[in-house]
């Protein structure tokens, strides 16, 4: 490694700069070769979990792909109902190519009310399992329906059954803490959020613009 470095510190720039396309040439060939085999084409089923910050952002940073791919988008929001949002202010603005609905209350920490949570999570989840089988939208963000999952106010067992039967060209994200082993084991695309430093920890309160 060390004999490797130091031929690479003598060499010319010019001949730097020839190393490193024919190092990108022999990549790129790697890299289309590999792009060929793909050709399957289906909506996904993508779960953002994990403790660190960002699933829900991730999420609607598709959200606002699709938007701007002139694809129609559902956007249910579980838990955070309650709170105003940038993402929410733009996505209001937008008309008919989005459909957002939200539980309202909060959850359990807001509520106190375990039958109310349920109801609430019930109500929402059958607005949230329409636009999933219809042919009207093309994605559908389930914010935060993990943690419902999580506390048994849905039976994921009927979630999965919802996501089998959908379009097959229809894109499903859901995002929260603790998804549960058998949607992760379901779905196409799973991401972990790993925290490794969150200012919240250090007595600094949610900032506009970072966390809503």
């Amino acid at each position: 490694m060390a004999e490797k470095s130091e031929k690479l510190k003598n060499m010319s720039e010019e001949d730097l700069n020839l190393r490193h396309a024919d190092k990108m040439r022999k990549k790129k060939a790697a890299r289309d070769k590999i792009i060929a085999t793909k050709t399957v084409e289906k909506g996904l089923t993508i779960v953002h979990t994990g403790k660190g910050k960002g699933k829900s952002t991730a999420a609607f940073g598709m959200v606002f792909r699709a938007l701007g791919n002139d694809m129609k988008v559902g956007v249910v929001q579980f838990v955070k109902g309650k709170w105003g949002t940038g993402e929410r202010v733009i996505l209001e603005k937008l008309g008919d190519q989005v459909t957002i609905v939200s539980m309202g209350e909060g959850f359990t920490w807001e509520t106190q009310d375990r039958q109310r949570d349920i109801a609430a999570a019930r109500e929402t989840w059958e607005k949230a399992k329409q636009m999933i089988l219809d042919d009207e939208h093309s994605m559908v963000l389930c914010d935060e329906l993990n943690i419902v999952l999580r506390y048994d106010y849905l039976d994921i067992e009927e979630v999965l059954e919802v996501l089998r039967a959908k379009p097959e060209m229809k894109h499903v994200i859901i995002t929260g803490r603790n998804a549960k082993e058998e949607l992760i084991e379901f779905a196409d695309l799973v991401t972990e959020m790993e925290m490794v430093k969150h200012p919240f920890r250090s007595g600094v309160k949610a900032q506009v613009g970072v966390e809503y």
